[in-house]
Protein backbone atom coordinates (compact mmCIF):
# COMPACT_ATOMS: atom_id res chain seq x y z
CA UNK A 1 0.00 0.00 0.00
CA UNK A 2 2.64 2.45 -1.12
CA UNK A 3 0.58 5.53 -1.86
CA UNK A 4 -1.03 5.43 1.55
CA UNK A 5 2.14 6.61 3.18
CA UNK A 6 1.76 9.90 1.38
CA UNK A 7 -1.47 10.48 3.28
CA UNK A 8 0.16 10.13 6.67
CA UNK A 9 3.15 12.41 6.52
CA UNK A 10 3.27 15.02 9.24
CA UNK A 11 3.36 18.38 7.47
CA UNK A 12 4.59 21.72 8.72
CA UNK A 13 4.26 25.03 6.97
CA UNK A 14 7.67 26.29 5.96
CA UNK A 15 8.81 29.04 3.67
CA UNK A 16 11.55 27.44 1.62
CA UNK A 17 14.65 29.41 0.67
CA UNK A 18 14.98 30.18 -2.98
CA UNK A 19 17.06 27.37 -4.43
CA UNK A 20 17.73 26.87 -8.11
CA UNK A 21 16.05 23.78 -9.51
CA UNK A 22 17.22 21.31 -12.07
CA UNK A 23 16.49 22.45 -15.59
CA UNK A 24 13.24 20.99 -16.89
CA UNK A 25 13.84 18.18 -19.30
CA UNK A 26 17.41 17.51 -18.18
CA UNK A 27 18.64 14.14 -19.43
CA UNK A 28 18.53 11.43 -16.78
CA UNK A 29 20.89 8.46 -16.87
CA UNK A 30 21.14 5.59 -14.41
CA UNK A 31 23.43 2.61 -14.09
CA UNK A 32 21.94 -0.11 -11.86
CA UNK A 33 24.13 -3.05 -10.83
CA UNK A 34 23.19 -6.09 -8.79
CA UNK A 35 26.05 -8.47 -8.00
CA UNK A 36 25.05 -11.64 -6.15
CA UNK A 37 27.16 -14.60 -7.34
CA UNK A 38 30.58 -14.13 -5.77
CA UNK A 39 32.57 -17.40 -5.98
CA UNK A 40 34.43 -16.55 -2.77
CA UNK A 41 31.20 -16.29 -0.78
CA UNK A 42 29.65 -19.34 0.85
CA UNK A 43 26.42 -18.82 -1.08
CA UNK A 44 25.01 -16.28 -3.55
CA UNK A 45 23.43 -13.20 -2.04
CA UNK A 46 19.63 -13.36 -2.21
CA UNK A 47 18.77 -9.69 -2.49
CA UNK A 48 20.87 -7.81 -5.10
CA UNK A 49 19.32 -9.14 -8.32
CA UNK A 50 15.69 -8.59 -7.30
CA UNK A 51 16.59 -5.23 -5.80
CA UNK A 52 18.40 -4.10 -8.95
CA UNK A 53 15.49 -5.10 -11.17
CA UNK A 54 12.90 -3.32 -9.04
CA UNK A 55 15.05 -0.21 -8.69
CA UNK A 56 15.65 -0.16 -12.45
CA UNK A 57 11.91 -0.43 -13.14
CA UNK A 58 11.24 2.47 -10.81
CA UNK A 59 13.90 4.69 -12.35
CA UNK A 60 12.51 3.96 -15.81
CA UNK A 61 9.18 5.24 -14.56
CA UNK A 62 11.01 8.33 -13.31
CA UNK A 63 12.28 9.16 -16.78
CA UNK A 64 15.80 7.75 -16.45
CA UNK A 65 17.59 6.08 -19.34
CA UNK A 66 18.55 2.95 -17.40
CA UNK A 67 21.18 0.32 -17.98
CA UNK A 68 20.95 -2.75 -15.74
CA UNK A 69 23.84 -5.08 -15.03
CA UNK A 70 23.63 -8.38 -13.15
CA UNK A 71 26.57 -10.34 -11.77
CA UNK A 72 29.09 -8.19 -13.61
CA UNK A 73 32.75 -9.09 -13.87
CA UNK A 74 35.39 -6.41 -13.54
CA UNK A 75 35.59 -5.94 -17.30
CA UNK A 76 31.81 -5.77 -17.61
CA UNK A 77 31.61 -3.18 -14.83
CA UNK A 78 34.34 -1.11 -16.47
CA UNK A 79 32.46 -1.12 -19.78
CA UNK A 80 29.17 -0.27 -18.05
CA UNK A 81 30.72 2.74 -16.32
CA UNK A 82 32.32 3.85 -19.58
CA UNK A 83 28.94 3.73 -21.33
CA UNK A 84 27.44 5.82 -18.54
CA UNK A 85 30.22 8.39 -18.81
CA UNK A 86 29.78 8.64 -22.58
CA UNK A 87 26.06 9.38 -22.28
CA UNK A 88 26.45 12.29 -19.90
CA UNK A 89 26.01 15.79 -21.27
CA UNK A 90 26.47 19.10 -19.45
CA UNK A 91 23.62 19.52 -16.99
CA UNK A 92 22.60 15.85 -17.05
CA UNK A 93 21.44 13.91 -14.03
CA UNK A 94 23.53 10.79 -13.42
CA UNK A 95 22.69 8.07 -10.92
CA UNK A 96 24.52 4.93 -9.84
CA UNK A 97 22.85 2.16 -7.82
CA UNK A 98 25.01 -0.74 -6.65
CA UNK A 99 23.98 -3.76 -4.59
CA UNK A 100 26.57 -6.38 -3.75
CA UNK A 101 29.79 -6.46 -1.79
CA UNK A 102 31.68 -3.29 -0.97
CA UNK A 103 35.07 -2.95 0.69
CA UNK A 104 36.66 0.00 2.46
CA UNK A 105 40.34 0.59 1.73
CA UNK A 106 42.48 3.66 2.39
CA UNK A 107 39.33 5.54 3.47
CA UNK A 108 37.62 4.94 0.14
CA UNK A 109 34.70 2.67 -0.68
CA UNK A 110 35.07 0.15 -3.50
CA UNK A 111 32.30 -1.67 -5.39
CA UNK A 112 33.42 -5.23 -6.01
CA UNK A 113 32.80 -7.19 -9.25
CA UNK A 114 31.92 -10.87 -9.04
CA UNK A 115 35.27 -12.09 -10.39
CA UNK A 116 37.49 -10.03 -8.06
CA UNK A 117 40.56 -11.90 -6.79
CA UNK A 118 41.12 -10.27 -3.42
CA UNK A 119 43.66 -11.65 -0.96
CA UNK A 120 45.36 -8.47 0.18
CA UNK A 121 44.16 -4.91 0.62
CA UNK A 122 46.11 -3.88 -2.48
CA UNK A 123 43.90 -6.23 -4.50
CA UNK A 124 40.87 -4.15 -3.52
CA UNK A 125 42.28 -1.11 -5.28
CA UNK A 126 43.26 -3.23 -8.28
CA UNK A 127 39.97 -5.08 -8.81
CA UNK A 128 37.40 -2.82 -7.15
CA UNK A 129 35.78 0.39 -8.42
CA UNK A 130 36.23 3.41 -6.19
CA UNK A 131 33.00 5.32 -5.62
CA UNK A 132 34.93 8.58 -5.38
CA UNK A 133 36.60 7.91 -8.72
CA UNK A 134 33.27 7.12 -10.37
CA UNK A 135 31.63 10.27 -9.04
CA UNK A 136 34.64 12.35 -10.03
CA UNK A 137 34.48 11.05 -13.60
CA UNK A 138 30.74 11.69 -13.80
CA UNK A 139 31.36 15.23 -12.57
CA UNK A 140 34.13 15.81 -15.12
CA UNK A 141 31.66 14.98 -17.90
CA UNK A 142 29.45 17.88 -16.76
CA UNK A 143 26.65 16.18 -14.85
CA UNK A 144 24.68 18.74 -12.86
CA UNK A 145 23.29 16.27 -10.31
CA UNK A 146 25.16 13.16 -9.25
CA UNK A 147 23.50 10.49 -7.10
CA UNK A 148 24.94 7.27 -5.69
CA UNK A 149 22.81 4.73 -3.81
CA UNK A 150 25.04 1.99 -2.42
CA UNK A 151 23.60 -1.12 -0.78
CA UNK A 152 26.92 -2.84 -0.07
CA UNK A 153 27.37 -2.60 3.70
CA UNK A 154 27.63 -6.37 4.05
CA UNK A 155 30.16 -8.53 5.83
CA UNK A 156 32.09 -9.89 2.87
CA UNK A 157 34.45 -12.85 2.41
CA UNK A 158 37.41 -10.68 1.45
CA UNK A 159 38.06 -8.51 4.50
CA UNK A 160 38.65 -11.47 6.80
CA UNK A 161 41.76 -12.23 4.73
CA UNK A 162 43.42 -8.97 5.74
CA UNK A 163 45.52 -8.74 8.87
CA UNK A 164 43.60 -5.62 9.78
CA UNK A 165 40.66 -3.99 8.06
CA UNK A 166 37.85 -1.48 8.54
CA UNK A 167 34.40 -2.95 8.18
CA UNK A 168 31.68 -1.39 6.07
CA UNK A 169 32.05 1.67 3.87
CA UNK A 170 33.99 4.92 4.22
CA UNK A 171 32.76 8.51 3.98
CA UNK A 172 32.94 9.77 0.43
CA UNK A 173 34.60 13.01 -0.64
CA UNK A 174 32.42 13.94 -3.56
CA UNK A 175 32.18 16.94 -5.90
CA UNK A 176 29.55 19.61 -5.44
CA UNK A 177 26.10 18.66 -6.61
CA UNK A 178 26.30 15.11 -5.24
CA UNK A 179 23.89 13.07 -3.14
CA UNK A 180 25.18 9.80 -1.68
CA UNK A 181 23.36 7.25 0.46
CA UNK A 182 24.69 4.04 2.00
CA UNK A 183 22.29 1.39 3.27
CA UNK A 184 23.99 1.42 6.69
CA UNK A 185 26.12 3.69 8.83
CA UNK A 186 29.79 4.29 8.09
CA UNK A 187 32.10 1.41 9.02
CA UNK A 188 29.18 -0.83 9.93
CA UNK A 189 27.83 -3.96 8.32
CA UNK A 190 24.43 -5.64 8.13
CA UNK A 191 23.26 -9.10 7.21
CA UNK A 192 20.86 -9.91 4.42
CA UNK A 193 17.41 -10.36 5.95
CA UNK A 194 16.93 -13.70 4.23
CA UNK A 195 14.18 -12.35 1.99
CA UNK A 196 14.09 -11.55 -1.68
CA UNK A 197 14.61 -7.80 -1.16
CA UNK A 198 16.67 -5.72 1.21
CA UNK A 199 15.00 -3.54 3.82
CA UNK A 200 16.89 -0.57 2.39
CA UNK A 201 15.44 -1.01 -1.10
CA UNK A 202 11.94 -1.69 0.23
CA UNK A 203 11.95 1.62 2.08
CA UNK A 204 13.71 3.49 -0.74
CA UNK A 205 11.13 2.48 -3.34
CA UNK A 206 8.30 3.27 -0.95
CA UNK A 207 9.54 6.85 -0.48
CA UNK A 208 10.53 7.48 -4.11
CA UNK A 209 6.88 6.86 -5.00
CA UNK A 210 5.63 9.63 -2.69
CA UNK A 211 4.82 12.68 -4.86
CA UNK A 212 6.10 16.21 -4.26
CA UNK A 213 9.31 15.30 -2.40
CA UNK A 214 12.76 16.60 -3.18
CA UNK A 215 15.46 13.92 -3.39
CA UNK A 216 17.02 14.84 -0.05
CA UNK A 217 13.62 14.49 1.63
CA UNK A 218 13.08 11.16 -0.09
CA UNK A 219 16.36 9.76 1.17
CA UNK A 220 15.94 11.18 4.65
CA UNK A 221 12.52 9.55 4.92
CA UNK A 222 14.11 6.32 3.69
CA UNK A 223 16.68 6.59 6.47
CA UNK A 224 13.93 7.08 9.05
CA UNK A 225 11.93 4.17 7.63
CA UNK A 226 14.87 1.77 7.69
CA UNK A 227 15.85 2.87 11.18
CA UNK A 228 12.33 2.37 12.48
CA UNK A 229 11.77 -0.96 10.74
CA UNK A 230 15.09 -2.36 11.97
CA UNK A 231 14.56 -1.04 15.49
CA UNK A 232 17.69 1.11 15.06
CA UNK A 233 19.87 -1.86 14.13
CA UNK A 234 20.37 -0.39 10.65
CA UNK A 235 20.76 3.36 10.19
CA UNK A 236 21.58 4.49 6.63
CA UNK A 237 24.14 7.23 6.00
CA UNK A 238 23.50 10.24 3.77
CA UNK A 239 25.83 12.92 2.42
CA UNK A 240 24.60 15.79 0.27
CA UNK A 241 26.17 18.74 -1.48
CA UNK A 242 23.26 19.43 -3.82
CA UNK A 243 22.97 23.04 -4.83
CA UNK A 244 19.79 22.50 -6.86
CA UNK A 245 16.36 21.15 -6.09
CA UNK A 246 15.94 17.71 -7.61
CA UNK A 247 13.12 15.19 -7.37
CA UNK A 248 13.11 11.58 -8.48
CA UNK A 249 9.61 12.15 -9.86
CA UNK A 250 9.73 14.44 -12.93
CA UNK A 251 7.72 17.60 -12.54
CA UNK A 252 8.34 17.90 -8.79
CA UNK A 253 11.66 19.73 -9.03
CA UNK A 254 10.19 23.10 -8.16
CA UNK A 255 8.40 23.75 -4.90
CA UNK A 256 6.44 27.01 -4.86
CA UNK A 257 7.25 29.46 -2.06
CA UNK A 258 5.30 28.65 1.07
CA UNK A 259 4.63 25.06 0.05
CA UNK A 260 4.38 22.50 2.80
CA UNK A 261 7.36 20.22 3.12
CA UNK A 262 6.97 16.64 4.28
CA UNK A 263 9.31 15.93 7.15
CA UNK A 264 10.26 12.58 8.65
CA UNK A 265 8.61 11.57 11.86
CA UNK A 266 10.71 10.84 14.93
CA UNK A 267 11.70 7.22 15.34
CA UNK A 268 9.90 5.61 18.30
CA UNK A 269 11.32 2.75 20.30
CA UNK A 270 9.03 -0.19 19.45
CA UNK A 271 8.81 -3.27 21.63
CA UNK A 272 10.03 -6.57 20.17
CA UNK A 273 7.79 -7.86 17.43
CA UNK A 274 6.13 -11.25 17.70
CA UNK A 275 7.69 -14.12 15.82
CA UNK A 276 6.05 -14.69 12.46
CA UNK A 277 6.02 -18.36 11.49
CA UNK A 278 5.90 -19.33 7.82
CA UNK A 279 2.37 -19.97 6.67
CA UNK A 280 0.91 -21.59 3.57
CA UNK A 281 -0.19 -19.31 0.72
CA UNK A 282 -3.32 -17.31 1.51
CA UNK A 283 -6.59 -18.90 0.48
CA UNK A 284 -8.59 -17.59 -2.40
CA UNK A 285 -10.86 -14.84 -1.07
CA UNK A 286 -14.55 -15.53 -1.05
CA UNK A 287 -17.11 -13.43 -2.81
CA UNK A 288 -17.34 -10.11 -1.07
CA UNK A 289 -20.49 -8.65 0.40
CA UNK A 290 -21.69 -5.16 -0.28
CA UNK A 291 -19.51 -2.34 1.07
CA UNK A 292 -20.21 -1.33 4.67
CA UNK A 293 -22.43 1.70 5.10
CA UNK A 294 -19.65 3.79 6.72
CA UNK A 295 -17.33 3.72 3.71
CA UNK A 296 -15.44 7.00 3.23
CA UNK A 297 -16.75 9.35 0.61
CA UNK A 298 -14.64 9.87 -2.47
CA UNK A 299 -13.41 13.45 -2.45
CA UNK A 300 -13.71 13.93 -6.20
CA UNK A 301 -16.32 16.57 -6.84
CA UNK A 302 -15.76 19.24 -9.46
CA UNK A 303 -14.22 21.72 -7.04
CA UNK A 304 -11.57 19.21 -5.98
CA UNK A 305 -10.64 18.45 -9.59
CA UNK A 306 -10.43 22.17 -10.32
CA UNK A 307 -8.22 22.79 -7.29
CA UNK A 308 -5.90 19.94 -8.22
CA UNK A 309 -5.54 21.32 -11.72
CA UNK A 310 -3.42 24.10 -10.19
CA UNK A 311 -1.17 21.67 -8.33
CA UNK A 312 2.28 22.14 -9.93
CA UNK A 313 2.92 18.40 -10.28
CA UNK A 314 -0.54 17.72 -11.70
CA UNK A 315 -0.17 20.68 -14.06
CA UNK A 316 3.18 19.39 -15.34
CA UNK A 317 1.88 15.86 -15.87
CA UNK A 318 -1.33 17.09 -17.50
CA UNK A 319 0.76 19.16 -19.92
CA UNK A 320 2.73 16.02 -20.84
CA UNK A 321 -0.50 14.15 -21.44
CA UNK A 322 -1.82 16.97 -23.62
CA UNK A 323 1.19 16.42 -25.87
CA UNK A 324 0.96 12.63 -25.66
CA UNK A 325 -2.26 11.15 -24.24
CA UNK A 326 -0.62 7.70 -24.27
CA UNK A 327 2.26 8.66 -21.97
CA UNK A 328 1.86 5.77 -19.55
CA UNK A 329 4.40 7.05 -17.03
CA UNK A 330 2.64 10.41 -16.82
CA UNK A 331 -0.73 8.72 -16.31
CA UNK A 332 0.66 6.52 -13.56
CA UNK A 333 2.37 9.43 -11.80
CA UNK A 334 -0.70 11.64 -11.99
CA UNK A 335 -2.72 8.78 -10.54
CA UNK A 336 -0.29 8.66 -7.63
CA UNK A 337 -0.68 12.38 -7.00
CA UNK A 338 -4.48 12.21 -7.19
CA UNK A 339 -4.56 9.28 -4.76
CA UNK A 340 -2.22 11.00 -2.30
CA UNK A 341 -4.57 13.99 -2.26
CA UNK A 342 -7.74 11.93 -1.82
CA UNK A 343 -9.02 12.33 -5.39
CA UNK A 344 -9.67 8.62 -5.71
CA UNK A 345 -11.96 8.59 -8.75
CA UNK A 346 -9.42 10.58 -10.73
CA UNK A 347 -6.66 8.26 -9.50
CA UNK A 348 -8.65 5.15 -10.46
CA UNK A 349 -9.21 6.53 -13.96
CA UNK A 350 -5.51 7.31 -14.48
CA UNK A 351 -4.43 3.90 -13.18
CA UNK A 352 -7.00 2.32 -15.48
CA UNK A 353 -5.63 4.20 -18.48
CA UNK A 354 -2.11 3.14 -17.49
CA UNK A 355 -3.28 -0.49 -17.38
CA UNK A 356 -4.96 -0.07 -20.76
CA UNK A 357 -1.61 0.95 -22.23
CA UNK A 358 0.28 -1.77 -20.36
CA UNK A 359 -1.88 -4.69 -19.20
CA UNK A 360 1.07 -6.02 -17.19
CA UNK A 361 1.55 -2.89 -15.09
CA UNK A 362 1.52 -4.64 -11.72
CA UNK A 363 2.09 -1.42 -9.77
CA UNK A 364 -0.94 0.23 -11.39
CA UNK A 365 -3.11 -2.82 -10.62
CA UNK A 366 -2.04 -2.69 -6.97
CA UNK A 367 -2.61 1.04 -6.66
CA UNK A 368 -6.03 0.83 -8.30
CA UNK A 369 -6.88 -2.04 -5.94
CA UNK A 370 -6.02 0.13 -2.97
CA UNK A 371 -7.88 3.22 -4.26
CA UNK A 372 -10.96 1.14 -5.02
CA UNK A 373 -10.76 -0.39 -1.55
CA UNK A 374 -10.69 3.02 0.11
CA UNK A 375 -13.87 4.10 -1.70
CA UNK A 376 -15.58 0.76 -1.03
CA UNK A 377 -15.60 -0.75 -4.53
CA UNK A 378 -14.49 -4.04 -3.02
CA UNK A 379 -15.34 -6.52 -5.79
CA UNK A 380 -13.39 -4.55 -8.38
CA UNK A 381 -10.57 -4.00 -5.87
CA UNK A 382 -10.30 -7.73 -5.24
CA UNK A 383 -9.97 -8.42 -8.97
CA UNK A 384 -7.18 -5.84 -9.24
CA UNK A 385 -5.24 -7.26 -6.30
CA UNK A 386 -5.61 -10.80 -7.60
CA UNK A 387 -4.30 -9.72 -10.99
CA UNK A 388 -1.34 -7.94 -9.39
CA UNK A 389 -0.50 -11.12 -7.50
CA UNK A 390 -0.90 -13.22 -10.63
CA UNK A 391 1.57 -10.97 -12.43
CA UNK A 392 3.96 -10.87 -9.48
CA UNK A 393 3.39 -13.69 -6.98
CA UNK A 394 4.18 -12.75 -3.37
CA UNK A 395 4.12 -9.03 -4.22
CA UNK A 396 4.11 -7.70 -0.67
CA UNK A 397 2.27 -4.45 -1.48
CA UNK A 398 -0.54 -6.33 -3.21
CA UNK A 399 -0.81 -8.83 -0.34
CA UNK A 400 -1.08 -5.88 2.03
CA UNK A 401 -3.72 -4.24 -0.16
CA UNK A 402 -5.74 -7.45 -0.53
CA UNK A 403 -5.62 -7.86 3.22
CA UNK A 404 -7.33 -4.48 3.49
CA UNK A 405 -9.94 -5.55 0.93
CA UNK A 406 -10.76 -8.61 3.00
CA UNK A 407 -10.70 -6.69 6.26
CA UNK A 408 -13.19 -4.12 4.98
CA UNK A 409 -15.42 -6.84 3.54
CA UNK A 410 -15.55 -8.83 6.77
CA UNK A 411 -13.52 -11.76 5.40
CA UNK A 412 -11.34 -11.82 8.50
CA UNK A 413 -9.74 -15.24 7.97
CA UNK A 414 -8.68 -14.29 4.46
CA UNK A 415 -7.44 -10.94 5.74
CA UNK A 416 -5.30 -12.68 8.36
CA UNK A 417 -3.89 -15.01 5.69
CA UNK A 418 -2.97 -12.09 3.41
CA UNK A 419 -1.41 -10.06 6.20
CA UNK A 420 0.46 -13.14 7.42
CA UNK A 421 1.85 -13.68 3.93
CA UNK A 422 2.94 -10.03 3.70
CA UNK A 423 4.59 -10.17 7.14
CA UNK A 424 6.40 -13.33 6.21
CA UNK A 425 8.11 -11.31 3.46
CA UNK A 426 8.53 -8.14 5.53
CA UNK A 427 7.99 -8.79 9.26
CA UNK A 428 8.01 -5.06 10.03
CA UNK A 429 5.32 -3.94 7.59
CA UNK A 430 3.31 -1.75 9.92
CA UNK A 431 0.07 -1.65 7.92
CA UNK A 432 -0.08 -5.45 7.70
CA UNK A 433 0.72 -5.81 11.39
CA UNK A 434 -2.04 -3.40 12.40
CA UNK A 435 -4.50 -4.84 9.89
CA UNK A 436 -3.79 -8.36 11.14
CA UNK A 437 -4.40 -7.19 14.69
CA UNK A 438 -7.81 -5.80 13.76
CA UNK A 439 -8.67 -8.95 11.82
CA UNK A 440 -7.63 -11.19 14.72
CA UNK A 441 -9.78 -9.22 17.15
CA UNK A 442 -12.77 -9.44 14.83
CA UNK A 443 -12.11 -13.15 14.48
CA UNK A 444 -12.21 -13.62 18.26
CA UNK A 445 -8.48 -13.69 19.07
CA UNK A 446 -8.60 -10.60 21.25
CA UNK A 447 -5.24 -10.85 23.04
CA UNK A 448 -3.31 -11.79 19.90
CA UNK A 449 -4.92 -8.89 18.05
CA UNK A 450 -4.08 -6.47 20.84
CA UNK A 451 -0.43 -7.51 20.68
CA UNK A 452 -0.24 -6.87 16.91
CA UNK A 453 -1.99 -3.53 17.28
CA UNK A 454 0.26 -2.47 20.16
CA UNK A 455 3.39 -3.31 18.20
CA UNK A 456 2.13 -1.54 15.08
CA UNK A 457 1.24 1.61 17.04
CA UNK A 458 4.69 1.61 18.64
CA UNK A 459 6.27 1.48 15.18
CA UNK A 460 3.97 4.15 13.72
CA UNK A 461 1.78 6.22 16.06
CA UNK A 462 -0.24 7.43 13.06
CA UNK A 463 -1.35 3.96 11.97
CA UNK A 464 -4.75 4.26 13.68
CA UNK A 465 -5.48 7.50 11.83
CA UNK A 466 -4.32 5.90 8.59
CA UNK A 467 -6.82 3.05 8.84
CA UNK A 468 -9.56 5.41 9.94
CA UNK A 469 -8.95 7.22 6.66
CA UNK A 470 -9.72 3.95 4.89
CA UNK A 471 -13.01 3.62 6.76
CA UNK A 472 -11.60 0.94 9.09
CA UNK A 473 -11.83 1.45 12.84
Amino acid sequence: MRIRLALLVTLILSVAPIVPSVAAGADRFALVIGNAKYPDAEAPLKEPINDARDVADEFKRDGFNVEVGENLTGEAMRRAFERLYERIKPGSIALVFFSGFGVQSSRQSYMIPVDAQIWTEADVRRDGFSLETVLGEINSRGAGVKIALIDASRRNPFERRFRSFSAGLAPVIAPNGTLVMYSAALSSVISDNGGDHSLFVQELLKEIRVPDLMAEETLNRTRVGVTRASRSEQVPWISSSLAEDFSFIPGSDTRPPGAMAALPRPVPEPPPLPRVDPLPPPPKPAELPSPPPDKPADNNDGSTALALADDPTVKSLTAKLADNPDDQNALYRRGQVYASKGAYSLAIKDFGDSIRLNPKDVEAFNNRCWARTVVGDLQAALKDCNEALRLRPNFVDALDSRGLVNLKSGQTKNAIADFDAALKINPRLTSSLYGRGLAKQRNGSISEGELDISNAKAMDPNIVKEFAGYGVR
